[in-house]
């Protein structure tokens, strides 16, 4: 085995397969999802080849190494290191004129540079062709194909970046272009991208500067070209004296000249463009639509809390007669073996009230989760963004921000960390501020229980507000904060738009697999405890174990924050133990309500029924109970979220101003909620 270990820097546009493919050759378990953004830091692997060894690195998927989002910086920083040997440009070939960008810039680096073109399998499904030595000539790399998905090519991949480590000097370059260039070089022989004379000039010009002052500097014209783009690491590195060489910044030029280059590189290398991607054009066109995006996501959204709730409730009804049955066995069991009372309680009234009445709606969180696995592999979920954009940028954030935002539909903690791909730190905090008002998965329990309670056949309607109340209170904080302190959205979105294509039914097996995994695991673990612990505090008070829970310790708990809950309709002291006990995990409102109220199996038919009589004696009604459903879609997340929230903003004082000003919300938008439903319900 070589003793040199050849380190490779995978990098590419988000949704190119670079994680797949850095998979197949790892064996590592990472998240592959047809999804901008799913790799959010580098991750390494290693891996062997005849006999060399390389050390594979997987750095975030970005457009270009201009940095601006903490992507964009991880992977330029780990580049210009010198802490990769060689750089594999993963690309993916069905879309192969999005993806030079990065290409060009790579190549400019004047690194060993290896093009891997992924998805060749696609690209024949599409009755495209690609000529793979006219591309190698116009830029001067390697081109390998691959499909990472169907794991070939991937030996001859490795085979061309040993050959080429330490091989930085690119070409030989073909160009059809005249010898004449003007200039002291020939720069059509030794560059794949030649800008026009103008700009060529300005290079030489500050290379010029370069060797003078820097004379040890690695790849000037990179540098120079950095120069005239303005970028600010460079500048402040290197600076130069521009006077008479460039009056202002040349990014834009640059940027153009570079897509010129790319449609010429297109026009000679690829044959048979996809009918296919016409087709995700003409979709596209309403799907992303100025006037009709917005609406069509909405539907999409009410339809699938429509199948939530149909198909989800069915199959919630097999489980409903399935716990019913087990906690008769169960207490017939403990009571032939005579258990004293109170361990039946707990066991009964405790455990098996509190975590099944979760896991009773494990075919309505199923069916949420299969939807949006549906919708995200199918390449619509990038679009929502897009859409989403124009509105976002009036508040003062760019539609990325909406990103972290979907992620809120499934779970708040990954959400909180997605801000990461947020360039300023201004726009991280203000996303993280209002992610947490999305309606996660953990509070689908609540909205199904109260609304199947108070609101019939406008069941589904009341739950699906709430994914659209949370939207829009979002939308509106971010508003109303950008007001405060003037901020503007600096950079237009700029995000990979997938071709639609039919979901796999392994990656959605795998996400769906997941997300039910978390539910039973938060079931098993969280909600298992919080059951126990609310059990404990309703049947101890002061005087030791008591008979009528009004005397117990979770009763003086609760009555003491009643005045602060009875102007939101929620003056009740079991409400708010139930909401205090909700910030483990939000599902626990529901078990803590079945222990608060002692009724069994809480969210089966006759449980409701007992419910409902209950809560109707002490004056809580419809309007009570929507006001309910909005307190718990904003008021503290979780504790998990919590303390992401605290590890991304890295302080225990913004921390604790995010929570405060979340509670803050939720006490205004639900007294809201609650004097307008007394009015209309």
């Amino acid at each position: 085995m070589s003793e040199k270990v050849i380190n490779v820097g995978f990098i590419g546009n988000p949704n190119c397969g670079k994680t797949t493919l850095f998979n197949a050759y790892t064996g590592a378990n990472l998240k592959v999802a047809n999804w901008p953004g799913v790799t959010v830091e580098k991750k390494e692997g290693r891996t062997v080849y005849k006999g060399q060894e390389f050390k594979l690195i997987d750095l975030p998927g970005i457009y270009s190494l201009t940095s601006y989002t903490m992507e964009e910086k991880v992977s330029r920083e780990c580049i210009m290191s010198g802490e990769v040997d060689v750089i594999v440009d993963v690309v993916d070939a069905s879309s192969l004129e999005r993806n030079l960008y990065l290409t060009l810039q790579l190549i400019e680096l004047g690194k060993p540079v290896v093009l891997a073109l992924n998805m060749m399998d696609v690209v024949e499904e599409r009755g495209m062709e690609i000529d793979l030595h006219r591309l190698p000539e116009m830029l001067g790399i390697p081109a390998i194909p691959v499909s990472a998905r169907k794991r070939t090519g991937l030996e001859i991949l490795l085979h061309a970046v040993a050959h080429h480590n330490e091989y930085a000097k690119q070409g030989p370059f073909i160009h059809h272009h005249s010898a004449e260039t003007g200039h002291r070089h020939n720069h059509h022989r030794e560059y794949a991208m030649v800008y026009d004379d103008q700009i060529e000039d300005k290079i030489d010009a500050i290379i010029e500067q370069f060797r003078k002052r820097y004379p040890d500097m690695d790849n000037m014209r990179w540098h120079a070209i950095k120069i005239l783009e303005q970028d600010e690491t460079v500048m402040k590195q290197y600076p130069v004296d521009l006077d008479g060489i460039a009056e202002r910044s040349y990014e834009k030029d640059i940027i153009n000249e570079k897509y010129d280059f790319i449609e010429e590189v297109i026009d000679e290398t690829l044959v048979n463009k996809s009918e296919k991607a016409e087709r995700t054009e003409r979709i596209d066109r309403y799907m992303t639509g100025k006037w009709l995006g917005l609406p069509i996501f909405l539907v999409i959204m009410a339809l699938v809390f429509f199948l939530t709730f149909t198909v989800g409730d069915w199959l919630k009804g097999y489980f409903e007669t399935g716990l019913d049955l087990f906690t008769g066995a169960v207490s017939a069991g403990l009571e032939s073996v005579g258990t004293i009372p109170v361990l039946n309680s707990l066991i009964v009234d405790g455990i098996i009230s509190g975590v099944g009445g979760i896991l009773t709606f494990l075919p309505n969180i199923f069916i949420l989760f299969l939807a949006l696995a549906f919708l995200e592999d199918s390449g619509y979920m990038s679009r929502v963004a897009f859409v989403m954009d124009d509105i976002m940028s009036r508040l003062g954030l760019s539609g990325r921000a909406f990103l972290p935002m979907l992620l809120g539909f499934g779970c708040s903690v990954p959400a909180v960390m997605a801000s990461r791909a947020l360039e300023h730190r201004k726009d991280r905090l203000k996303t993280i501020l209002v992610t947490p008002f999305m309606s996660c998965s953990a509070r689908l329990p609540i909205y199904v229980l109260f609304s199947s309670m108070f609101f019939g056949d406008y069941a589904m309607i009341a739950c699906y507000s709430m994914y659209i109340l949370g939207i829009a209170v979002a939308i509106l904080t971010a508003y109303i904060l950008s007001r405060i302190d003037g901020s503007k959205a600096e950079h237009a979105l700029l995000i990979e738009l997938p071709e639609y294509k039919a979901p796999n039914a392994r990656t959605i097996a795998v996400y769906v697999w997941e997300k039910v995994k978390d539910y039973l695991t938060k079931a098993g673990t969280v909600i298992f405890l919080a059951s126990i612990i609310m059990w404990i505090l309703l049947n101890l008070g002061p005087a030791g174990f008591v008979t009528d829970i009004a005397d117990s310790f979770g009763a003086m708990i609760g009555k003491i924050l009643v005045p602060f809950f009875k102007p939101l309709g929620l003056g009740y002291w079991q409400i708010a133990v139930a909401l205090i006990a909700g910030i483990a995990a939000k599902e626990v409102v529901v078990s803590s309500c079945s222990v608060l109220f002692g009724i069994q199996n809480i969210t089966t038919g006759h449980g409701m029924e007992s419910f409902v009589a209950v809560l109707g004696t002490m004056g809580f009604g419809a309007a009570n109970a929507y006001a309910l459903m909005v307190f718990c879609l904003l008021y503290v997340p979780c504790t998990a979220t919590i303390a992401t929230i605290h590890r991304e903003v890295g302080s225990a004082k913004t921390t604790c101003g995010i929570i405060f000003f979340q509670l803050a919300v939720a006490w205004v938008v639900s007294f809201i909620a609650y004097h307008i439903a007394g009015l209309i319900l």
